[in-house]
């Protein structure tokens, strides 16, 4: 890799590290748009193969990723809290922006009855862990066996969210009643939460992205079209209702302007 290569990759994960932190917004989705997922899961799946390489590749998205959460877990939860619509309204045209980019990657050309069975198939898989009762796994800020087991399980859960674009891990820690916990202790960098959790996100992440990248390889646009429908699935959970006047306005123009930085991202990726 060249100097801008790594920079390049660095300043990626920084931007994939943010954006995992605001519930409903996917990681996953955003590495899309910046052109690093396919290296993602073929580097972490395919570690053995190439070691040198894929340790430099994922050492520096993962620092980029590590420091775009401690810089943005404060401003993020800020910004959300002042103006929760208007932010709301960004992150739904962020996803929207990402949307033909997808079916780019899908390789669509032609219409088939099978697409749209596709993509709702992903969305509904969203739609249904968005009914699942919150606050079903909950775990102190504690030292302890159990709560390491409980925290390692939920980070082992949170890493499909992780890999799968559209599916959110703070939207999922949300629902499991982790996610005010995780992001004082991102902001704290309280160790005795982080370690655990960061133990099942490692151990979930081999699997899954080994079943995504054969998948990935034997069914391209089946498995784009289902992960577009995620995207699409968390658009509506994600979504916060119709902001009354004036506040409209300023909604519409971070909508917009959502839609506006991704889509030129993903159209220079």
């Amino acid at each position: 890799m060249t100097n801008r290569e790594k920079l390049l990759t660095a300043l990626k994960g920084l931007v994939v590290g943010g954006t995992m932190l605001v519930p409903g917004a996917s990681g996953g989705s955003m590495a899309i748009i910046l052109g690093v997922y396919d290296r993602l899961v073929s580097s972490v799946s395919s570690f053995m193969k190439h070691k040198r390489a894929s340790l430099i590749f994922l050492a520096l998205f993962a620092a980029g990723g590590l420091l775009g959460m401690l810089l943005f877990a404060k401003p993020l939860l800020m910004l959300i809290e002042r103006y929760p619509m208007p932010m709301r309204y960004f992150f739904l045209g962020a996803i929207a922006g990402g949307i033909p980019l997808m079916f780019r990657e899908a390789g669509v050309k032609r219409f088939s009855w099978k697409q749209p069975v596709y993509i709702l198939i992903g969305a509904a898989v969203v739609v249904l862990i968005g009914l699942i009762p919150v606050g079903k796994v909950q775990s102190e800020m504690e030292a302890g066996i159990l709560s390491f087991l409980l925290l390692a399980v939920a980070g082992f859960i949170a890493a499909v969210a992780l890999v799968l674009p559209g599916i959110s891990v703070s939207y999922l820690l949300l629902l499991m009643g982790l996610y005010d916990e995780t992001m004082r202790a991102i902001s704290t960098l309280y160790m005795p939460f982080l370690v655990p959790l960061g133990v099942g996100l490692v151990a979930g992440i081999l699997p899954t992205t080994k079943v995504l990248e054969r998948a990935m390889a034997d069914h391209p646009q089946p498995t784009y079209l289902i992960m577009l429908g995620f995207m699409l699935g968390s658009m509506a959970e994600l979504f916060p209702g119709i902001p009354g006047w004036p506040e409209i306005l300023l909604c519409l123009v971070t909508l917009a302007a959502g839609f506006l930085v991704i889509w030129f991202i993903s159209r220079k990726s």
